[in-house]
C-alpha cells in the first residue's frame, strides 16, 4: 500500500493514540529528560512513539539529544512541509516533532492553518501508539493548552519548596480553568522512593483539601551521577547507562505507562489530538 493510501486509511479510520503530556510547575526539574527516557522506554517495549517538543520558545528535545533538525512544526503550519518530512529519528527509533520558536499559541493560527495542521497529523502513514508531549514549564497559556489537550498529564516535581508550590499552582489552574480532573505525579531527583512518596503526599494532601482532582503516584526517579553524565553526552540514560539507578527507574516508569496504554478513554489518532488542541487554545484564551 502506498504512503498516500495508508495516510487516507488513517484519516478514515485512525488508530487510537494515547497522548501523554509531561509538564512541571517550574523549570529545572528534569522534565525533558523524563519525556525523552519515557519515549525511549516505551519504544523498547515495542511501541510506536512520537515525541512532540511543545516548548515553543525553546527547542529542548533536539538539544538534549544532540540533533539538528532542518525543519520544525512551523514549516508544517505554513504548508511548506508535511509532518513526516519534519520528523527527526531519535534513539530506539522514536520520532521527534521539533519545536518552533515562531509560534507561541495555537489560537494565533488562522482557521486554514489549524485545519492544515489537523490534516497533517492525520495523514501520517504509520500508526502511533503513544504521543509524548513535552510542554514548557509553568502556567503560561501555551502550557495550559497543550496539557489540557492530552489524555494523561504527568506532573514532574522535585524536592524543592518552589517545585512543590509551582506544581500545585499548575494543577490548580488546569483543574479550575481547563477542567482537567486527574494528574499523575512523578518525583524526580530524589534520594529514594520514600522521599518520592513524601513529595506526592504533600501535593495530595493540599489538593484533596482545596481541589476536586485525583492525583496518582507514578513513581520516583533517583538522583544519579550517571544521568548527569548522559545529559552532558546528549544521550538518553536508559541507553547510555542502562544499569544505572535512574535508567532502571525510567524502565519501570515506561513499563507502568505501557501497561496503561489502551486503558480508559483513548479516542482516534493524532488528528483528534490537534482538534482538541485547537479547541483548548480558545478555551484557555477565554479563561
Amino acid at each position: 500500500m502506498s504512503n498516500q493510501a495508508q495516510g487516507l486509511q488513517q484519516v478514515l479510520n485512525p488508530s487510537p493514540t494515547r497522548v501523554i503530556g509531561v509538564s512541571s510547575g517550574k523549570g529545572g526539574v528534569g522534565k525533558t529528560n523524563v519525556s525523552i527516557n519515557l519515549a525511549v522506554g516505551l519504544a523498547a517495549q515495542g511501541r510506536s512513539v512520537v515525541l512532540f517538543d511543545a516548548d515553543l520558545g525553546l527547542a529542548n528535545v533536539d538539544v538534549a539529544l544532540g540533533l539538528k533538525p532542518r525543519y520544525d512544526i512551523r514549516h508544517v503550519i505554513s504548508g511548506e512541509r508535511s509532518l513526516e518530512e519534519i520528523l527527526v529519528e531519535g534513539p530506539r527509533g522514536i520520532r521527534i516533532v521539533p519545536a518552533s520558536s515562531g509560534v507561541s499559541s495555537m489560537a494565533e493560527l488562522s482557521r486554514q492553518q489549524q485545519a492544515g495542521l489537523i490534516k497533517a497529523f492525520s495523514e501520517l502513514s504509520f500508526p502511533v501508539d503513544a504521543l509524548i508531549v513535552d510542554t514548557s514549564a509553568g502556567i503560561e497559556p501555551a502550557v495550559l493548552t497543550f496539557a489540557s489537550a492530552c489524555q494523561d498529564v504527568i506532573v514532574v516535581v522535585c524536592d524543592e519548596p518552589s517545585s512543590i508550590t509551582d506544581a500545585y499552582a499548575l494543577i490548580k489552574v488546569l483543574s479550575k480553568e481547563c477542567g482537567v480532573g486527574g494528574f499523575q505525579i512523578l518525583a524526580n531527583m530524589v534520594d529514594d522512593d520514600a522521599q518520592g512518596r513524601q513529595l506526592y503526599d504533600k501535593l495530595s494532601r493540599v489538593s484533596d483539601r482545596f481541589l476536586d482532582v485525583h492525583l496518582g503516584y507514578l513513581g520516583a526517579i533517583p538522583r544519579d551521577d550517571y544521568l548527569r553524565k548522559a545529559v552532558q553526552q546528549q544521550h538518553a540514560v536508559t541507553l547510555a547507562y542502562p544499569r544505572s539507578k535512574s535508567a532502571r527507574a525510567f524502565t519501570r516508569l515506561a513499563g507502568t505507562v505501557d501497561s496503561r496504554l489502551g486503558v480508559g478513554p483513548c479516542h482516534g489518532g493524532l488528528g483528534f489530538f490537534v482538534e482538541r488542541l485547537v479547541h483548548c487554545s480558545y478555551a484557555v484564551a477565554e479563561a
